[in-house]
């Protein structure tokens, strides 16, 4: 991952972009789901076949609940590129290294003190 902050902003940018698509079907299936279940008799809860609705509601919610924190997490990225602390950790002020920050661009702590929690 380039360290540059336009480079760095840049990215970001994108993957909150990404997460944002992301949600919008997300809450597009979430209301899809709720309209069916309540178009639907169906006695979901007994059904033989497969997965219940409430399960597939549970589940999806689950999903775009974490798409929404990552695209916070994003957001809060963001913020310390323009504030100029980005790659920095919270807790020691050491630089986070650029393999941590490549697989997770929005790491606020380097890898120790992340396994310090």
């Amino acid at each position: 991952m380039d360290t540059e902050p336009t480079a760095v902003r840049a990215d970001l940018l994108r993957r909150r972009d990404e997460a944002t698509v992301e949600i919008a079907a997300l809450e597009g299936d979430l209301r899809s789901l709720f309209e069916a279940s309540r178009s639907s008799n169906a006695d979901d809860e007994h059904d033989p076949e497969g997965s219940t609705i409430a399960f597939e509601r549970a589940q999806l919610s689950a999903v775009l609940d974490a798409a929404r924190r990552r695209r916070a997490e994003l957001d809060e990225a963001l913020i310390r590129v323009a504030a100029g602390s980005y790659g920095t950790c919270e807790r020691c002020f050491r630089p986070i290294p650029a393999e941590r920050l490549a697989a997770r661009p929005s790491a606020r702590t380097c890898v120790a003190c992340a396994s310090r929690r």
